[in-house]
């Protein structure tokens, strides 16, 4: 049996995990788009009619993912989710527009909102020396068929699909939730210490409903039990 300090502690224990938990958690954005969550992040891989991918230019891209960013891709579970996903997804092989740039002041790229390259999966590399098109006109997109990152014109590449990202947001200012989490505490405290107590109750031989003895019915002696009862007197007399 354990000790009442242990289940106390146990109790709360659980309690602090099923808080983490709540708080820590995300959500994608409640519009009228489909978000896929994945890591931290949420994605939406933008539908034409019977899920086929819509093609779009670099900046109707950008355009369609209206105040979210374009794809970008930190690792290569990122690189194979997407590549699964959209294979799964969209009818017949497609490439997507990464939310990547050329800068020319680091001379490498980087993606839109300034965060280097920890990761690359280039198909035969940049190959910056030999493009044949301005630096600032310098696109990447990804092959859903291998996963590999190309190198392409922005203005002239044909248009590709798009797939647009969005960090998830945390829970944290939610009354409604803390109110949840707070009775959901309260609750299993509760129960806790009501097992415990029947617990205690029943290893020390107690039972909640009280013991009654039995006694028999009154009953008046037979003759023969009167007969003896009267000689022992009379005994005792003489």
């Amino acid at each position: 049996n354990m000790e009442p300090s242990t289940c106390q502690l146990s109790c709360i224990l659980y309690a602090f995990l099923f808080i983490s938990s709540c708080f820590t958690q995300g959500q994608c954005p409640d519009d009228e788009r489909m978000w896929v969550p994945f890591g931290q992040s949420c994605y939406h891989f933008v539908h034409g009619e019977e899920d086929v991918a819509k093609r779009y230019s670099i900046d109707q891209a950008r355009d369609k993912c209206g105040g979210f960013g374009l794809l970008t891709v930190p690792n290569a579970q990122v690189n194979n989710f997407v590549v699964d996903y959209s294979l799964k997804q969209w009818k017949g092989n497609i490439n997507i527009w990464l939310g990547m740039y050329y800068s020319s002041d680091v001379d490498e790229f980087k993606w839109n909102d300034e965060t280097p390259l920890s990761y690359k999966n280039w198909e035969d590399g940049p190959n910056i020396e030999d493009l044949e098109m301005p630096l600032v006109d310098t696109c990447v997109m990804l092959h859903a068929s291998s996963g590999k990152w190309e190198n392409v014109s922005c203005s002239r590449q044909e248009e590709n699909g798009v797939v647009c990202e969005t960090a998830q947001s945390k829970l944290r200012n939610s009354p409604l939730l803390l109110a949840l989490v707070v009775l959901s505490v309260v609750v299993i405290l509760g129960l806790s210490l009501v097992f415990w107590f029947i617990q205690q109750r029943s290893s020390s031989g107690l039972f909640l409903l009280p013991s009654f003895e039995y006694h028999p019915p009154f009953r008046s002696p037979t003759a023969d039990q009167t007969c003896l009862v009267e000689a022992e007197e009379f005994e005792e007399m003489s």
